[in-house]
């Protein structure tokens, strides 16, 4: 089924009853709570104030991973939730999702024992849903896996086994899932305030960020999954409530594959600031990152600091034999992680990965934290506590076994087209009616011009911002080169549907404004 924004609005407009869930927040954790209601039975809307996964959802590390670090920590039943986790993601959505090979180089002689010890208990915690034995390398096989690795003092390695994806793809593919099984999905649809009857919260009020219209809309629970904004909602219910979100920054670079040419990521264990480092290769391209860096405010456009760059390419130096400056960083991202504060909350790098489910005096149903690994079994916490909050009728959860939108269990990676899954066929039907439509966008990326039209038409892109950012990856790959796809993407979005020409140059000026944060000068 496609994704009509008009049609899921009037059809939420002429709803005379109420909803059994309404959830505020389109990221992976609201996401996931709509595929996971909607597959119970319950009737549920979700409302988005920008596009789907605009925020930290679209900026992960895209790493599907047990947590490699949260061992170290000693917080073994994370890792083993976030394993299975992985492993069910894996299995349902395996045209997005795979397996990546990761080598911790080691220069000190204890780091060899220390770090292959860890990993086999890795291993044996993933147990059946492992991805492949972790096991040591010798110096030459690092090299070999890892030509660009800095030699010096280098002793071996270390090779374990994590996910990958693609983040905002998979957020799609979600948004698609949970239409598929009956809910109702919004973006650009701002939630203005709560209402309440008898101090119990039973709808909410929206507004149209395009027309500006509003509405009120009734639901038996409303579900706060707005990730770094949590706190916002908390305070239209209460305006006294304490902030719980310590929210901190990561940034990641994004270079060219000529840095570290190998299929292997590489992850550092220790930076100086006690994080860990990755530079892993994704779309043709290698992602560097990340930091940790408390911050203030919790914007939708956070914007990388300065000494956050200086601190991701000092540590690639050390560690890729190519140097990368500046010059060489083709995209810089920034997320905002909702960390839930704990005690004082100081250092963020030690505050809970976990996830929190909270739930207010007024029945407000507030999910923060976790990450993109755990998003079903957060979606399933956070549904079971909604359902009992409205006196829903008790329905299982059935989303272990749940096929995301696109399923393919084999997809040629070489394929432009092979992230879209099962989805592939309907773009090269598309192609087949218009040839023009299997030229690329740009010399430097991969994208078709079939994308923009699959875009608009499946998969409720609204604007320019919506298809380079996150339908397609183009300004996380090459930021430069996704402004100069602008003016064509406007064009053909226009002609689609129904836009003048003042529209396309407002898009096309939004969209540099967004992208200049993207590029290092």
């Amino acid at each position: 089924m496609s994704l009509n924004r008009d049609k899921i609005k009037q059809s939420v407009i002429s709803k005379s009853d109420y909803y059994d869930v309404v959830i505020v927040g389109g990221g992976a954790s609201g996401l996931g709570a709509a595929v996971d209601a909607a597959s119970r039975g319950y009737s549920t809307l979700l409302l988005e104030q920008h596009d789907f996964s605009k925020g930290t959802s679209s900026r992960s590390t895209k790493l599907v991973h047990g947590g490699v670090r949260y061992l170290q920590q000693g917080n073994v039943s994370l890792v083993l939730e976030a394993l299975r986790e992985r492993g069910l993601m894996i299995q349902n959505a395996p045209h997005l999702v795979r397996n990546q090979s990761f080598i911790v180089p080691n220069y000190d002689w204890w780091e060899g024992p220390f770090y292959g010890v860890g990993m086999k208990v890795y291993d044996m915690l993933a147990g059946k849903l492992g991805l492949g034995p972790s096991k040591n390398l010798s110096l030459e096989k690092t090299i070999e896996r890892l030509p660009t690795l800095e030699t010096e003092g280098l002793r071996g390695g270390v090779i374990y086994y994590d996910g990958q994806f693609d983040d905002s793809r998979f957020a799609i593919n979600l948004v698609q899932t949970a239409a598929e099984q009956g809910a109702h999905l919004l973006n650009y649809s701002k939630v203005t305030g709560l209402i309440k009857t008898n101090g119990m919260v039973d709808g909410v009020n929206v507004k149209d960020m395009f027309t500006g219209e509003e509405q009120k809309i009734s639901s038996r629970v409303v579900i706060n999954a707005t990730g770094a904004f949590t706190d916002q909602v908390l305070r239209m219910d209460n305006p006294e409530a304490k902030s719980i979100i310590s929210p901190s920054q990561g940034v990641h670079l994004v270079i060219d594959k000529k840095f570290s040419p190998g299929d292997s990521a590489i992850m550092v264990p220790h930076t100086d600031d006690g994080r860990v480092l990755f530079a892993v290769p994704w779309n043709g391209k290698i992602v560097l990152g990340t930091t940790d860096t408390p911050v203030e405010t919790t914007s939708l456009e956070p914007v990388a600091m300065e000494e956050e760059i200086d601190f991701i390419l000092k540590h690639a130096t050390q560690y890729l034999t190519g140097n990368p400056t500046r010059k060489d960083v083709r995209s810089v991202f920034a997320g905002i992680r909702p960390l839930v504060k704990a005690g004082d909350g100081k250092d963020t790098a030690s505050l809970s990965r976990d996830h929190t489910l909270m739930v207010s005096d007024s029945g407000l149903v507030s999910i923060t934290g976790g990450k993109w690994t755990t998003y079903r079994k957060m979606a399933q916490d956070t549904i079971d506590q909604a359902a009992m909050i409205a006196g829903l009728r008790v329905n299982e959860c059935v989303t272990e076994n749940l096929r995301i939108h696109g399923w393919l269990k084999n997809v040629d990676l070489t394929d432009p087209l092979h992230h879209y899954g099962s989805d592939r066929v309907g773009l090269e039907k598309l192609i087949k009616e218009d040839s023009k439509l299997g030229e690329k966008l740009h010399q430097r990326l991969p994208y078709l011009k079939a994308e923009v039209i699959w875009s608009v038409r499946e998969e409720m892109a609204m604007t320019v911002e919506d298809i380079l950012a996150r339908r397609t990856r183009a300004l996380l790959l090459d930021a430069k080169a996704s402004v100069e796809m602008a003016p064509t993407v406007a064009k053909m979005m226009a002609n689609e549907m129904g836009q003048n020409k003042n529209w396309i140059d407002e898009q096309i000026d939004q969209y540099k404004n967004v992208a200049k944060s993207y590029i290092i000068n």
